[in-house]
C-alpha cells in the first residue's frame, strides 16, 4: 500500500477532528454560543424595557407640554383680561381728567367773565364819576358845591358809624 499525500492529509483530518472531539471544542462553541444567544435575549429584554421605559416618559412629557400649553393660554387669556380692565381703566380716567379740565376751564372762563364785567363796570362808574364831576363843577357855584361835600360826608359818616 503506498501512502500518498491525500491519505496523510485524511489521517491528519481525523487526528484534527479526534482532538477537537477530545478537547471538547463542539461543546464549548455550543456553550459558547448560548451564553451569546442567552446575552443577545438579555440585551432585547433591556431594550424593551428601556424602549417602554422611554415611551413612558414621553408620554409623560407630552402630558405636561399639554398642560404647560394650556397654562400659558390661560396665562394670555388672563393677561388678555388684565389689559382689557386696564385699557378701560385708563379710558375713564382719562375722561374724568377731561371733564376735570374742562370744568376748571370753564369756571376759570366764568371769573374772567366775572373780573371783566367788574372792570367795566368799575370803569364805567370811574367814567361816570369823572363826567358828573365836570358837570357839577361846570354847573355848580361855591355854596352849592359846599352843600354837596357835606351831604357826601354826612353819607359817608352815617354809613360808617
Amino acid at each position: 500500500m503506498a501512502f500518498d499525500a491525500t491519505f496523510f492529509a485524511f489521517v491528519g483530518l481525523v487526528l484534527f477532528l479526534a482532538l477537537v472531539v477530545y478537547l471538547k471544542v463542539p461543546g464549548m462553541m455550543a456553550k459558547s454560543l448560548d451564553q451569546r444567544a442567552e446575552n443577545i435575549r438579555k440585551e432585547l429584554d433591556e431594550a424593551k424595557r428601556l424602549r417602554e421605559e422611554a415611551q413612558g416618559l414621553l408620554a409623560e412629557y407630552q402630558r405636561k407640554r399639554k398642560e404647560a400649553e394650556a397654562e400659558a393660554a390661560q396665562i394670555v387669556a388672563s393677561a388678555e383680561r388684565e389689559a382689557a380692565a386696564l385699557t378701560a381703566e385708563a379710558k375713564q380716567k382719562t375722561e374724568e381728567f377731561v371733564a376735570r379740565r374742562n370744568a376748571l376751564s370753564e369756571q376759570k372762563i366764568k371769573q374772567a367773565e366775572a373780573e371783566a364785567i367788574g372792570a367795566v363796570r368799575a370803569a364805567a362808574v370811574d367814567l361816570a364819576i369823572a363826567a358828573a364831576e365836570r358837570v357839577i363843577s361846570a354847573k355848580a357855584d361855591t355854596s352849592t358845591r359846599d352843600a354837596l361835600f357835606k351831604d357826601a360826608l354826612g353819607s359817608v359818616q352815617s354809613r360808617l358809624n
